[in-house]
């Protein structure tokens, strides 16, 4: 979804937020202007960051605040996210134009991908990467647990209200307008399931914890040292799993599909215990997500545009696979 703000308008918004870090040295580049606008900049003081100006009525100031709380937690362990920059007086937010704005370092590195693109190189080099995708977000759960959260952290809940009760967080995606009656019905039974498991798993004590929520490759870097993870926006307490899908969303697509699954539970386990009966829930994982972007999509998208018809079949693919307990990178096997 593209931003409200024209480029002067988001360029001197930037400007009065930037005054709160102490200005800049040079007109700040604007990189992105779509939900949040961001720009790059350098500082007064010769800090090299990335400014936030975060869409109203996403997160609160709090919200945000309690984000940049955990990841300056994770930066000081040496793990490889942003680190928060602190305003001229101390804090971690400021207010310009009636947006909340934040800064955090600005990390070199290229995307390793995007939803619009293949995966690029051999069978071997994708697998590779997604070993140290998963390695990635394993590293990112147990620097979470070691590290601990800030109090209070006040961010959204990816659980079972959260992903398909009354009022999901991105939407009621079976009420998207490109579904046909028998779709919906289907994408409702498979919403009631899906919920029954959930709540199953978390009465069971299932993994569940600070996640980031969106390891899609856009917000994924390759640098020096190897991967690090940018873009906490939609962060929050849910299901380890579901950052483990949200990794592979994307790739529901490539032909190598059951390699980069494989590879990816390969990868979380160097970091983390993964059981065989928590790798076969991450078809369901995966599910979760296409069913949310479903709902995400309808209030980004106008009627007619081919994505929401896109999102739709994604996900009624994958309530299928569901419904029958397989994956889709193993056709009619079981789910494990």
């Amino acid at each position: 979804m593209t931003s409200d703000l024209g480029e002067a308008e988001a360029q001197a918004m930037a400007g009065l937020a930037l005054a709160q870090w102490g200005g800049t040295r040079q007109t700040p580049r604007l990189v992105k202007n779509r939900e949040n606008v961001v720009f790059e900049a350098l500082l007064t003081g010769g800090e090299h960051v990335a400014l936030r100006l975060h869409r109203p009525g996403y997160q609160s100031r709090a919200g945000i605040e309690s984000e940049l709380g955990w990841t300056a937690r994770l930066a000081a362990a040496g793990f490889g996210v942003p680190r928060p920059v602190v305003t001229a007086s101390g804090g971690l937010t400021a207010v310009a134009g009636g947006r909340v704005a934040s800064c955090v370092g600005w990390l070199e590195g290229e995307p390793i991908g995007d939803s619009a693109t293949p995966l690029a190189g051999s069978a071997a080099e994708q697998g590779a990467l997604f070993h140290d995708l998963g390695a990635l977000i394993g590293g990112l759960h147990v620097a979470t647990d070691a590290t601990g959260l800030p109090e209070p952290f006040d961010r959204p809940a990816w659980d079972e209200r959260g992903l398909l009760g009354d009022e999901p967080l991105w939407g009621k995606f079976w009420e998207n307008p490109a579904l046909s009656d028998d779709e919906r019905a289907l994408i409702l039974e498979v919403r009631g399931q899906a919920a029954r498991e959930l709540a199953d798993l978390r009465a069971g004590g299932a993994d569940y914890g600070a996640i980031h929520a969106d390891v899609m490759r856009e917000n994924v870097l390759r640098r020096d040292g190897g991967l690090a993870l940018i873009d906490f926006d939609d962060s929050g307490r849910g299901f380890r799993l579901y950052d483990l899908g949200t990794a592979l969303v994307q790739s529901l697509e490539e032909p190598n599909l059951p390699l980069l699954a494989a590879s990816l539970l390969a990868g979380y386990r160097t970091r983390r215990p993964l059981g065989a009966a928590d790798a076969a829930l991450l078809p369901l994982f995966v599910l979760l997500r296409c069913l949310a972007s479903a709902g995400w999509i309808m209030t980004r998208a106008a009627p007619g545009d081919a994505r929401r018809r896109h999102y739709v079949e994604r996900a009624l693919r994958l309530g299928r696979h569901y419904l029958a307990g397989t994956a889709p990178w193993q056709g009619a096997e079981s789910r494990v």
